[in-house]
């Protein structure tokens, strides 16, 4: 018996995105990728890039050409949408969540634009 499988919601973003602001998409001509804003963002400007095609983990990334393209891609992707939206930073950060910190299973990029935004100054109103 198959096991059901619930929706990804990164899978419907990428996909058909009536929600989520889109800030890179199929719209933009390019068919591998979306970014939006991260809901909670631990940095000034803080981004998530993702492939459309349903990739789990880092861990079900390959030694393959392909698997290297699209990560050089969505580093790329990452880079333009933060120097477009945060010229006046001078440090960014990139990074994938390893199994099991990772919070959503689709292979995301995160994307920061300094300096970090702490967590205790995220509680105050």
């Amino acid at each position: 018996m198959a096991k059901a499988i619930s929706p990804c919601i990164f899978c419907q973003i990428a996909r058909s995105s009536n929600s989520t602001p889109l800030l890179h998409s199929v719209r933009s001509l390019d068919d591998k990728v979306v970014a939006f804003k991260d809901i909670n963002p631990s940095a000034f400007r803080h981004y998530l890039i993702i492939p459309v095609e349903h990739i789990p983990t880092v861990n079900d990334l390959q030694r393959r050409n392909e698997d290297y393209t699209l990560v050089s891609h969505m580093i790329n992707v990452g880079e333009t949408l933060l120097r477009r939206d945060a010229p006046q930073s001078n440090q960014y950060r990139f990074g994938f969540h390893q199994p099991p910190f990772n919070s959503v299973d689709h292979l995301h990029l995160h994307c920061f634009a300094l300096p970090f935004i702490p967590r205790h100054l995220e509680q105050q109103d």
